[in-house]
């Protein structure tokens, strides 16, 4: 059985990682679980950076495997932001609300056909003998002029499925697994280390 940190303190996001490795041979553990350890400093310029940044610094910490995501919104009528930056948009601890409140500011004046955007997010799997694999995944969607749905968290409840014809905000878990950028990263890095401890186990 492996030993794999989660480098989140979000529970949700620990929950669903655990039922995306649950045929693996592996126990996951959060970080509340390996003790008090000083965060890492998210100062990547890319998803994939901040990603390998966070699994490497906590697999350094706990001498464990670890693995990390960085996921965000990308807006092509903003250039791609808010990018890295999704969770402090608005400034550092502003809030989701707030985050939406500026997004929806910054295309007041943008109309409904050039409002594409995508959530992307970038998994890390980092072992302290050396293995670093990486998986990602998106979605593609567009943004909203009024939240809708009550469920999910961020900028959920504004970014519109067009397939589906509802928000993020407003689908199942179940759902929202099937189609969000974490759910396809999660599969892709499920299918890597399945690959990587068979090729690597010890009989």
């Amino acid at each position: 059985m492996n030993d794999i940190v989660v480098a989140s303190g979000n529970k949700g996001k620990v929950a669903e990682i655990v039922v995306a490795l649950a045929a693996l041979p592996v126990r996951v553990l959060s970080l509340a679980e390996v003790g008090a350890l000083a965060e890492a400093e998210e100062n990547g310029q890319t998803f994939e950076a901040n990603a390998v940044l966070k699994a490497t610094h906590y697999s350094l910490l706990t001498g464990k495997p670890c693995l990390a995501d960085d996921s965000g919104l990308e807006v092509d009528a903003l250039g791609g932001e808010p990018g890295v930056y999704s969770a402090r948009y608005a400034g550092e601890g502003a809030g989701d609300a707030a985050c939406n409140r500026k997004l929806l500011a910054e295309l007041a004046d943008v109309p409904p056909e050039q409002r594409s955007a995508r959530f992307r997010c970038v998994l890390a799997y980092v072992a302290p003998e050396g293995v670093l694999l990486t998986a990602e995944g998106s979605c593609e969607g567009q943004i909203l002029f009024e939240p809708r749905g009550e469920g999910g968290f961020g900028y959920d409840p504004l970014f519109y499925l067009p397939s589906l014809g509802k928000t993020m905000a407003e689908l199942s878990v179940a759902e929202k697994n099937a189609v969000s950028h974490r759910g396809q990263a999660l599969r892709n890095m499920t299918m890597k280390l399945a690959r990587y401890f068979h090729e690597n186990r010890r009989d």
